[in-house]
């Protein structure tokens, strides 16, 4: 694989200064289109082996275009709070926005690369690492990112040669370590797992492109070509999403259902008992024993750093603000943070949708609730035409993926649809109206949702049906009566965290 990047290739100065700039000039150029329209985000990664390039590359950047729109990412090992996030938290957190480039070196690739090539980990383990790199990959390319991922290489010799170097100049010695002369030690398996990682994930929306990294004028234009590359494809109309499906015509004297009636068919909603109630006693009963219960599983798991998600979506006005508020009243401030998702604001809508939820992980021990979430992209996005027909279709692998990484990270992840009735909302968005405190809760927007019960009904029947998985499922809680619903939340909560610290 590494045979074309060991060629010997060379610029003389003279060629170098020919080319490089118009090159520069183009850069500049195109850059300023790119910041202008704002419509992708550019993803560098910058990889190979020690002294390839990688960072004299991002100081080359730097100088040919305008320092300002770049964004340079590096990584050391995930330090003691890292390692207490799911390991994509940190690439997650720090994508560039639309118009920006983001240059990322010792990122997603490295720690399991080198883990592998030093034995610390098996083959089945890395494998996994690359099909979950590779989902991230395409869920971000699929949003419309531009990845352009390089290997710098050098031979054995060329490397020796070039760490021996850096260690004489005062400004670089610093630059060589003691692990980069282990990677050298072991050349041959860095290169076998090397082509391992490539082949497995080059593909098409995340290409690998290897430079050969000996001459630096020629390692220096052949970066920088690749980002003019970069550029001209972000510059590139977006592809156009396909019309929303049409209602089905009649077909041989028979009627077949457009899209918008199919919500009147059975759905998952459809088999709820809306009738279930408790009297005001049972309720402060169970209420009384259920919080105290929930004060104490959350202790025990804050001191084993079990941390908790909790989802709670519904039609307006199902009560999720109530089955929230009596959760956090069994629970330290310190210990919560409850998220309000609403509309996303002009720095979230400049990235992917699952990026601004990915900065709220919590760490050990902490719980995080969401009155409405992630599911937006399939309901509410979904219904009101705000994604594209594939843009939502797709948000169902990427979002099941997303809630894997919690789950496999140990976080307990629990997700409430509250539903009730279109004639129990009906009557109280009238209450609301008649109640002064409550009257600001009741928007235009509330009425207009009800207008379209039927093709919420039915996504919400797709979102369970498609992210109902077995370590992430949907309880579904029949929301008529307040009271009942309340209980089955807490329940439901006490009953996932007394399983997660092993108390049966």
């Amino acid at each position: 694989m590494f045979e074309s990047a060991e060629l010997g290739r060379t610029v003389s100065k003279s060629q170098f200064a020919k080319r490089s700039t118009p090159l520069r000039e183009e850069l500049l150029r195109l850059q300023s289109e790119y910041m202008a329209q704002a419509r992708r985000q550019i993803i560098l990664v910058l990889a190979g082996v020690d002294g390839g390039g990688k960072s004299e590359s991002i100081t080359l950047l730097n100088e040919w275009m305008d320092p300002r729109w770049l964004i340079t990412n590096a990584y050391e090992p995930p330090n003691e709070v890292e390692r207490r996030l799911p390991f994509f938290w940190r690439y997650w957190r720090d994508l560039p926005p639309r118009g920006r480039i983001g240059m990322f070196l010792s990122a997603w690739y490295s720690e399991p690369f080198l883990d592998r090539v030093h034995g610390r980990i098996d083959s089945r383990a890395y494998e996994n690492h690359l099909e979950r790199v590779m989902r991230f990959e395409r869920a971000l390319a699929e949003d419309g990112a531009v990845i352009v991922k390089l290997w710098m290489h050098l031979s054995h010799d060329a490397q020796e040669r070039r760490l021996r170097n850096l260690e004489k100049d005062p400004l670089t010695e610093a630059r060589v370590t003691e692990r980069d002369w282990e990677n050298w030690r072991a050349y041959d398996r860095f290169i076998e797992v090397a082509e391992r990682t490539i082949s497995r994930t080059h593909t098409g929306p995340a290409p690998w492109i290897i430079v050969e990294g000996a001459d630096r004028p020629y390692r220096s234009l052949a970066v920088a070509e690749v980002v003019r590359d970069a550029l001209k494809r972000a510059l590139a109309p977006l592809p156009e999403h396909p019309e929303p499906e049409e209602p089905v015509k009649k077909k041989k004297g028979r009627k077949i259902k457009a899209r918008k009636e199919l919500a009147e068919d059975l759905t998952v909603l459809s088999s709820l008992d809306m009738d279930k109630k408790l009297d005001k006693k049972q309720y402060e009963q169970h209420l009384g024993v259920l919080q105290a219960d929930l004060h104490h599983l959350h202790l025990r798991a804050k001191d084993k750093g079990i941390a908790s998600v909790l989802v709670f979506e519904g039609p307006d006005s199902a009560g999720k603000g109530g089955a929230i508020r009596r959760i956090c009243t069994a629970l330290y401030p310190r210990n919560y943070q409850v998220y309000g998702v609403a509309k996303p604001t002009d720095e979230e809508a400049a990235q992917h949708y699952l990026w601004r939820f990915w900065r709220t992980v919590p760490r050990d021990g902490q719980i995080a609730i969401f009155d409405r979430s992630w599911y937006g992209r399939v309901l509410v996005e979904r219904v009101e035409g705000f994604a594209g027909d594939n843009e939502w279709r797709r948000a169902y692998g990427e979002i099941n993926d997303f809630e894997q990484q919690f789950t496999d990270h140990g976080i307990v992840l629990m997700k409430f649809w509250i539903h009730i009735t279109k004639e129990e909302q009906l009557r109280r968005f009238k209450a609301r109206e008649k109640t002064p405190h409550k009257r600001w809760k009741l928007t235009e927007e509330d009425w207009r949702n009800r207008e379209k019960w039927d093709l919420y009904e039915h996504a919400v029947h797709d979102m369970v049906q498609y992210t109902s998985t077995p370590r992430a499922r949907w309880t579904l809680v029949e929301g008529n009566d307040k009271r009942h619903a309340r209980i089955e939340v807490l329940r439901g909560f006490c009953e996932n965290l007394r399983q997660a610290i092993g108390d049966r």
